[in-house]
């Protein structure tokens, strides 16, 4: 599967905690994050992450974008939950693509053991009916 990460900068010490928590099934999956989160997940825990660019550069469009285009199959997105960024355009957009495209997302640390531990069980094998990648 391929997993997206994004962690705000209040929320990449718990994106790194979860990542080692949850390393042994991230590593069976593709992973890609914004630049800054890549490096601090891959510091802690040693996976294999793509780096996309900052989220400042415009990595959140890049995820957005392959959510568009069927190249992501789920995202851990741990966001700033302040009230001076609720009407965050580019994180309204991400979160509506999500909602177009049905990709499952995680925007807390619940739901994304949620998440995670149904992809190990298999839950989420339906995904790669609709995800052009697996039917090459």
């Amino acid at each position: 599967m391929e997993i997206a990460i994004i962690a705000h900068d209040l929320k990449k010490e718990l994106m790194a905690q979860f990542c080692i928590a949850y390393c042994g099934i991230l590593s069976k999956h593709h992973l890609c994050a914004t630049a800054v989160t890549a490096k601090y997940i891959s510091e802690a825990t040693g996976l294999k992450i793509d780096s996309l660019m900052s989220g400042a550069q415009g990595g959140e469009q890049q995820i957005t974008s392959r959510i568009a285009y069927n190249e992501i199959d789920v995202l851990l997105y741990f966001r700033d939950t302040r009230p001076s960024n609720i009407n965050n355009p580019v994180e309204q957009e991400l979160l509506r693509a999500c909602d177009v495209y049905n990709v499952p997302i995680a925007t807390n640390i619940a739901t994304a053991e949620v998440i995670i531990t149904a992809l190990e069980r298999g839950d989420l094998d339906w995904r790669k009916i609709v995800n052009p990648i697996y039917n090459k």
